[in-house]
This record gives structure tokens, C-alpha cells and sequence, in this order.
């Protein structure tokens, strides 16, 4: 008559640790500070002296296409 009980002990424990682990990391997000807008890290760089979205776009797909160039050049020189 003691067989029956671990059988349905470890079932019972398993399901008591898959509910705890949510539980735990949802206290956990509730007890973390959030971050908020007013405390950037690092130094603020000021607009006009950053680039605008675009020119980066434009600067990545420049590279984009060199390294495209680059690869098809060396394909045909195989």
C-alpha cells in the first residue's frame, strides 16, 4: 500500500513547481523598478548632431550593395 503514494506525489510536486516558477518571475517583474524615460544611460548626444534615420538606412544600404559588388566580383573571377 505505499507504492501508490510517491506515484501520485511526483505528479503533484511537478505540476506545484511549473505553477511556482511563473508566480516567482511574475512577483519578481512587480518588485523591479521600472526604468524610467528621464533616466537615460550614458551621455545625451543632442539632435543636431545626430544623424537622421534615414542617412543611416542610406549608409547601411550602401554597404549593403558594396559588399554586394564585392561578392559578385569575386564569384565571377572564380
Amino acid at each position: 500500500r505505499e507504492a501508490p503514494v510517491p506515484k501520485m506525489l511526483a505528479p503533484c510536486l511537478l505540476r506545484r513547481v511549473v505553477l511556482t516558477i511563473p508566480l516567482v518571475f511574475v512577483v519578481a517583474l512587480l518588485l523591479v523598478e521600472p526604468v524610467r524615460s528621464d533616466q537615460e544611460a550614458g551621455t545625451a548626444i543632442p539632435a543636431e548632431s545626430r544623424p537622421c534615420v534615414d542617412c543611416h538606412a542610406f549608409e547601411f544600404m550602401q554597404r549593403a550593395l558594396q559588399d554586394l559588388k564585392k561578392t559578385a566580383y569575386n564569384l565571377d573571377t572564380r
